[in-house]
């Protein structure tokens, strides 16, 4: 019998030899992939275009170049040093790195810590560039230059459902901006699932599937993301075949790019979801209709999708075909595959064997097709289903490919990390990932504490296998701040002092010393940068996730103006939890609660600050976008007291309170639209207008704006008195969309409430789901314009809201 001593060290040993083994595991598909790799002049170019597009007078100030690992102790890295030329006209400045990512990261890095420059998307603001001295005049680094070395290999880039809340609309001109901001952040581990569609049309056809079939299988632009995963299909379908040929063409020029660029794609695999139609065609395979996801009746039109099961021969056969076909369209470029089979999908058993021979299935899919395939795997499942991953279960599955063939990103690291109390995902090696946003909502919110000591605290832990970082947010454009601290964390080796880090973010943001900015921004780290409660969805406030509820006394519901009328009152509407990305649901018995975790009073004072920076900074577009920003989420959260007001007044019988209320909230939303139209970035017209664009035909035309405009209002099937599951889910405040959607919707409600009293009857909840529903249905429906120009001034708007809101 083995001693405690002796279980003991052979504990040590097992541990330091799986840490040992993973780590030679990662080594080699790094090598792998190395060698995968555009040829230095390739990617010097590329990392010369970035330059060109970003700050073209300057072409000739630097100079690139490719240099190898050993130059870097091994790692990747970039180094910054002064040109030494006597040449006249010789560039200024020499960065070198290990793929054109590093040097675009390396460029980034000078441009902001030298040169007290700012890159972020154009719809945040776009870049602050005045601060870079004219070309001859660029500063100089330390003689021994600067030196930043990687300490874990990967920047992971994307969500799977990023795709459709952001992408898809984009043209090449938009992608290429994207691809070089991913480069200058430091991203070499990107998501590429665009264009997918038509690789799936080609293997399906192999097999027999009609192009109709595939129709019913595929789901419209805007809900691609859901069709892919399996839950739903054909919901705003068809996709044509010109929607095909484009977004296959559009991922060519993608892959191109990051290739050249130096970049790692993650190319999509097969999960197991598969058309109606090939249930017919192969009777005997392991094939179920999976269960209702979201419909409010189970309409079988888009409703329970088909899943081929792992276990069937059939599963590998249709893998290894996909793979292949991606191979021959855009050759041999990556070896790492993203495939989520179990991503809210519950296996039949929780039998340990029987999960194992799942996951091999799944891994031999991959494998067989490109032998030296890694898996790279959410592990959100293990968070929103966490009653059945326990750790047998999860260990069955991270064990169930060979060690080193499988990367887990830890989706929700920011707020609910899953490395700690896994073992670290049983020595599997993980990518430590910020979550963030959910539907792309426009809110303010972020848990920068989190972003610049997690990342540390995990790749320092003891036996870590963390290999990486990365952002995984659903929706892209807002929260500059966030966005610039999390990608900075693939570089950041030790803790730093966040706070001079936010006084440097803030003077290079808009290119100027201020000391109201500055005051400002310590005062936005402390309460909405810094959320504490762990509490997942953020954005439910009322104008934009307006209640579906009955505000009778017989609903029990307990909640006063008294109750309602200071902080601590709003900090219990707080408890809204959910765990598994749409699982919440809304009932008439119960009001919904907006997520508020900071000091609204704090805040104000914050936008106070703002303003009175608006003489020295009115001229820049980074302060102009944070200056609308911040008084829309002030006034946005003050309409959630205003409609909590309003519902007292109505519990009280008081028509003449309500009237008021409701006319205040009413007004908001209305000024809310005013201020929001005065900048180019909250613009619905822009979204509609990007859909419309895409469109070879009027037939495309009408359905590509169908799929924008029901995206972010409906999002799903409805019936007449019962309004979809995920109405509101990826709310955006949009001017256009407040004043045409959520002003009316809003307006009828009131509307019924005041008659309600006016004539002493119940407020009737069908009554008002058939109009609003019906409204809705009929602006999705529309074809009306929006603009795509700002009008108005922003900061004489916003200064006229405070005053007439807040002083």
């Amino acid at each position: 019998m083995i001693n405690l001593k002796s279980w003991f060290l052979l504990a040590i040993l097992s541990v330091f030899l799986c840490t040992t083994l993973g780590s030679d595991a990662v080594d080699s598909v790094l090598r792998r992939l190395d060698s995968k790799r555009a040829q230095s002049v390739v990617q010097e170019s590329a990392a010369k275009g970035v330059l060109q597009r970003l700050l073209p007078a300057h072409l000739h100030s630097f100079e690139f170049k490719i240099i190898s690992k050993d130059l870097c102790g091994g790692g990747s890295c970039f180094r910054i040093t002064n040109y030494k030329s006597s040449r006249r006209n010789s560039p200024e400045i020499l960065i070198q790195g290990t793929t054109a990512v590093e040097i675009a990261s390396g460029l980034h890095w000078y441009l902001k810590y030298k040169c007290g420059a700012h890159i972020s998307w154009d719809k945040t603001g776009g870049v602050q560039l005045a601060s870079v001295p004219k070309p001859g005049a660029l500063p100089l680094v330390e003689a021994r230059g600067v030196m930043i070395q990687r300490p874990v290999p990967w920047n992971y880039y994307q969500n799977v459902v990023t795709s459709s809340y952001s992408y898809v609309w984009w043209d090449w001109q938009r992608w290429e901006k994207e691809i070089d901001w991913m480069a200058l952040q430091g991203i070499n581990l990107p998501l590429a699932f665009t264009g997918q569609e038509a690789i799936w049309q080609k293997v399906f056809l192999d097999y027999n599937i009609t192009t109709q079939e595939l129709n019913n299988f595929f789901g419209g632009p805007a809900f691609l993301a859901w069709a892919r995963m399996g839950n739903l299909h054909a919901w705003g379908g068809p996709l044509s075949q010109n929607w095909l040929n484009i977004q296959l063409a559009l991922q060519k020029w993608i892959l191109s790019r990051m290739q050249e660029l130096g970049m790692t794609p993650v190319l999509p695999s097969f999960s197991g979801n598969v058309p109606a139609a090939l249930k017919k065609i192969f009777p005997s395979a392991n094939i179920t209709r999976l269960g209702d996801w979201n419909t409010v009746s189970g309409d079988s039109r888009w409703c329970c999708t088909f899943l081929l099961s792992p276990s069937d021969p059939l599963f590998i056969e249709i893998g290894e075909a996909f793979i292949q076909k991606q191979i021959k369209e855009y050759g041999d470029i990556t070896d790492i595959y993203n495939c989520d089979t179990f991503n809210e999908n519950t296996p039949p058993t929780d039998d340990p064997t029987y999960i194992s021979s799942l996951g091999s299935a799944v891994y031999k899919a991959m494998s067989k097709a490109n032998s030296n395939a890694v898996w790279l795997m959410q592990g959100w499942l293990f968070y929103s289903d966490s009653k059945y991953w326990k750790p047998p279960q999860m260990e069955a599955l991270l064990h169930s490919v060979p060690r080193g063939k499988m990367i887990v990103l830890d989706l929700f690291a920011d707020v609910k990390p899953i490395w700690k109390s896994s073992s670290q995902f049983y020595d599997t090696p993980y990518i430590w990932c910020m979550l963030h946003n959910f539907g792309g909502n426009i809110e303010m919110y972020g848990v920068i504490d989190a972003v610049a000591s997690g990342p540390i605290n995990a790749r320092t832990s003891e036996n870590s296998t963390m290999v990486g970082v990365g952002m995984c947010m659903e929706g892209i454009e807002h929260n500059p701040v966030v966005y610039e601290l999390m990608p900075e964390m693939a570089f950041r080796g030790g803790k730093f002092q966040l706070q001079g880090w936010l006084k440097s973010y803030s003077r290079r943001r808009y290119g100027k010393v201020n000391d109201q900015i500055e005051a400002a921004w310590e005062i936005l780290y402390h309460t909405i940068y810094n959320c504490t409660d762990g509490i997942a969805f953020h954005n439910t406030d009322y104008i934009v996730k307006f209640p579906d509820w009955d505000p009778s006394g017989k609903t029990g519901t307990g909640i006063s103006g008294t109750d309602m009328s200071n902080q601590n009152g709003m900090q219990q509407l707080a408890g809204f939890q959910w765990n598994r990305r749409f699982l919440f649901s809304e009932k008439s018995s119960s009001l919904p609660k907006p997520h508020l975790w900071y000091s609204t009073e704090d805040v104000i004072k914050a936008l106070k600050l703002f303003l009175d920076a608006g003489k020295e900074l009115s001229g820049s577009l980074t302060y102009r976008y944070d200056l609308v920003d911040l008084t829309r989420q002030s006034l946005s959260k003050l309409a959630n007291q205003v409609y909590l007001d309003a519902i007292s007044a109505f519990h009280h019988e008081d028509a003449k309170a309500l009237s008021l209320h409701s006319q205040k909230f009413l007004q908001l939303i209305k000024d809310i639209d005013k201020l929001l139209a005065a900048d180019d970035n909250f613009l619905l017209g822009t979204w509609l207008e990007s859909a419309k664009n895409l469109a070879m035909n009027s037939d495309e035309t009408k359905q590509y704006e169908w799929n924008a405009r029901t995206q972010i209002t409906m999002w799903y099937d409805n019936a007449k008195y019962n309004q979809s599951k995920l109405h509101d889910y990826a709310n955006k405040f949009w001017s256009g969309l407040l004043e045409a959607y959520y002003l009316p919707r809003a307006a009828m409600y009131f509307k019924l409430l005041s008659r309600c009293l006016e004539e002493k009857v119940d407020f009737n909840l069908l009554e008002w789901r058939k109009e609003w529903i019906a409204y809705s249905n009929k602006w999705q429906e529309s074809s009306e314009l929006y603009p795509v120009k700002a009008k108005g001034d922003a900061l004489a708007i916003a200064t006229v809201l405070y005053e007439k809101y807040f002083s």
